[in-house]
């Protein structure tokens, strides 16, 4: 499964996809370090990266999880992931949403537009009705991100993730599928 837009596309990361995505993290490291939960070193090897990509094809299988590289068109290098995590089915229909953009590719656009495609798969595809997203306040970029997709802020979770070993705040954003009708994004 391949989405697109203009600059980028998102598929599903295979096995073929570990090494590319392994030399991203490594090169986006320290950057990563202030937004995510620490990782073991062995996070940072290529058998960490091909357990990671199992896992989220087995996510897929089950329904539970559907996680995308971000390429882009120009040349098929990957520059990031968005994920759909957490899945809840029944009356809830509802989604964790998830990304990061490799530093380098930071401020052009490519984060809103796989936020954007994304979520046309979660809604369409997918037959969500709801994707939540939760941004530590100091993080204005992805705030701006979300805002520009259409999500809404819906509160603050204090001590809401542990993340670089510290409990920190979240501001959680929501979108529907019913926020969506008649938008074009």
């Amino acid at each position: 499964m391949s989405l697109s837009s203009n600059d980028i596309y998102l598929r599903h990361l295979e096995m073929m996809d570990a090494s590319d995505l392994l030399a991203l993290k490594r090169r986006n490291r320290e950057f990563f370090v202030p937004f995510e939960p620490i990782r073991d070193e062995s996070h940072y090897t290529l058998e960490g990266q091909e357990q990671e990509i199992a896992n989220g094809l087995q996510g897929v299988l089950k329904d539970q999880s559907y996680i995308f590289g971000i390429f882009l068109k120009d040349t098929d290098e990957i520059i990031g992931r968005i994920a759909l995590t957490g899945i809840a089915r029944g009356p809830f229909q509802n989604a964790f949403m998830g990304y990061y953009i490799d530093q380098q590719h930071n401020g052009k656009g490519y984060a809103t537009e796989a936020v954007s495609l994304c979520l046309s798969n979660a809604f369409d595809e997918i037959g969500l009705h709801r994707v939540e997203a939760g941004v530590m306040p100091r993080n204005l970029p992805s705030i701006h991100v979300l805002e520009k997709a259409g999500f809404r802020r819906e509160g603050l979770a204090q001590t809401y993730l542990k993340i670089n070993g510290k409990w920190e705040d979240h501001i959680l954003f929501a979108i529907t599928a019913d926020d969506r009708e008649g938008r074009l994004i």
